[in-house]
């Protein structure tokens, strides 16, 4: 009689991210047993708002998100010195936090669909990648996602920036009522639309009513880098919801191989690190990496897994772009409320995107007083002078960063750095990145669309960068989904060309970038592909 082989678990999920979490958790709460490793460590929310408070930027709205949080020497956050060294013309340096939770502690909140037509880009357009499943396939997990999250969205809106019936098709309303438009949304959306473009709800993290055991948004406008109160969604709260449905949740868990069996196929095990530099390994059925668009490829190539094809780091995309702050000729009084509540969508859809990029608008809703303070300071006003300025500039101050859509492309990537270690002795990251001409011709519309604002508001301008392509912190593409296991590393169903036991949860498989925060579609997809474990363990 053969002996059954005993495995620590029926599944090892990597990262306690927003993704990793939700994976974990549609696992344990189906009955499996799950083993969750998180690479840094577990802090209360008061501790980071601690921190935001004390960390010099506390009023600046901006600046490194990343400084109210733990940057523990085996866990360092991305914007450590030497962690990511970039090779190419165009810097690219995400936001990626490392603790449990994620990098959701410190989102904005955007919660986007992408549309039926962003799967099919090549198809329609003649560009980029069609993807190997459709809308209608991730509709059921998007709608699963949003109501465990508790997303704010607006059930009439046309989310195509068409100005039709509400789009994209929904099985269930949003779970949670739109939060009332700010003076500054109402007054700007106003403006614009004299121009043609039409602003529209963004929908997002925060609840507006209470929602599970997070209370309702009071207005605080540090949404990013910490919502004080808990409002807004984070990936902790996930992370806390597996561990109620049983998974083990071991923090401070540096995953540093994944170990192949005797024949290639099948993962039998991962090694990681403890904060003292101990190696533990545990087995598993099925594996699923988690760890972030930048860090899961890392750890793939560390591992010299699912790389049959050669794309493991590469294609990397992301929203790069310009931004504009002004001075309107009326008080808008932005600072009140959360730090974004809408976005114009002219472009995000349409027969252009054979030529450019979609482009999405992103109002911020942020308090001025910093760099209006530091500019007139520079210009030498003082005393009084400096006062009645301030408050005149800051009830006028409103800024607009744009995302442009781009393209998968094998020579933007993320692979390991010949020389810089960490800790551990391993390897860390080099980038090479660049925009292509895709992305530059959105880039002109965006200037045009600049001017058009400025004239709208019968504005000043305050700031305008339309030079540097500024990174949006929205990976994508780093572990490409794909029909052939030639140019993809992960199948529709996220599972490995290479490893049938190996699925990847993570921005990175999307093959598509569109033009709006890919959070969403991670979580959907790590949904739809834990059902599918589940089925099969």
């Amino acid at each position: 009689m053969a002996v059954q082989q005993q495995y620590d678990a029926d599944a090892i999920v990597v990262g306690s991210g927003l993704i990793g979490s939700v994976a974990a958790h549609n696992l344990a709460r189906q009955g499996k047993s799950v083993i969750q490793l998180e690479a840094g460590p577990r802090v209360p929310r008061w501790k980071i708002v601690e921190g935001f408070r004390n960390s010099g930027n506390a009023s600046s709205n901006g600046g490194n998100r990343n400084q109210p949080y733990p940057n523990e020497p085996w866990a360092r956050t991305s914007f450590t010195p030497g962690y990511i060294e970039n090779t190419g013309p165009v810097e690219y340096i995400p936001g990626m936090l490392r603790l449990v939770g994620g990098t959701t502690w410190h989102w904005g909140g955007a919660c986007w669909r992408i549309l039926p037509n962003d799967f099919k880009l090549k198809s329609l357009y003649g560009v980029g990648r069609d993807w190997p499943i459709s809308y209608e396939d991730l509709e059921p997990f998007y709608s699963r996602v949003e109501i465990e999250m508790g997303v704010s969205g607006d059930d009439h809106a046309d989310y195509s920036g068409h100005n039709g019936a509400p789009y994209p098709p929904r099985s269930v309303p949003f779970p949670v009522r739109p939060q009332e438009l700010s003076y500054l949304s109402q007054r700007f959306a106003a403006r614009v639309a004299e121009g043609g473009y039409p602003f529209t709800y963004q929908p997002n993290g925060r609840a507006t009513d209470p929602y599970g055991e997070r209370p309702a948004c009071v207005g605080n406008n540090n949404c990013s880098p910490i919502c004080p109160i808990g409002a807004q969604y984070s990936g902790d709260r996930h992370a806390t919801m597996a561990e109620r449905a049983g998974a083990r949740l071991i923090p401070n868990a540096v995953a540093y191989k994944i170990e192949k069996g005797p024949d290639g196929k099948k993962i039998v095990a991962i090694h990681y690190y403890d904060q003292d530099g101990k190696s533990h390994r545990l087995t598993a059925r099925y594996f699923v990496i988690a760890a972030h668009a930048i860090e899961t490829p890392r750890l793939l190539l560390l591992s010299d897994v699912a790389n049959s094809s050669d794309m493991v780091g590469r294609n990397l995309m992301d929203h790069n772009a310009f931004s504009l702050s002004m001075l309107a000729d009326e008080p808008l009084w932005s600072g009140r409320g959360p730090v974004q509540q809408g976005d114009v969508l002219r472009w995000r859809d349409g027969d252009f995107r054979r030529q450019h990029g979609a482009i999405r608008y992103e109002v911020g809703n942020f308090v001025g007083n910093v760099p209006i303070t530091r500019r007139l300071l520079e210009q030498g006003v003082m005393g009084p002078e400096l006062d009645k300025q301030i408050r005149h500039m800051a009830a006028r101050f409103i800024s607009v960063s744009s995302n442009i859509e781009s393209l998968p492309d094998p020579a933007n990537r993320v692979s390991l750095h010949a020389h810089n270690r960490d800790k551990f002795g391993l390897p860390q990251l080099s980038i090479n990145y660049d925009v292509s001409a895709y992305v530059r011709a959105g880039g002109e519309v965006v200037k045009q669309d600049f001017l058009n604002f400025q004239k709208l508001l019968g504005a000043e301008v305050f700031e305008k960068n339309i030079s540097v392509w500024e990174n949006r912190d929205h990976p994508m593409g780093t572990v490409i989904m794909g029909e052939n296991p030639r140019d993809s590393v992960v199948n529709h169903e996220c599972r490995t060309h290479d490893h049938d036991n190996l699925f990847l949860a993570t921005t990175g498989v999307m093959p598509a970038a569109q033009a709006f925060n890919p959070t969403m579609t991670g979580a959907a997809l790590a949904m739809r592909s834990t059902d599918i474990i589940a089925r099969e363990i």
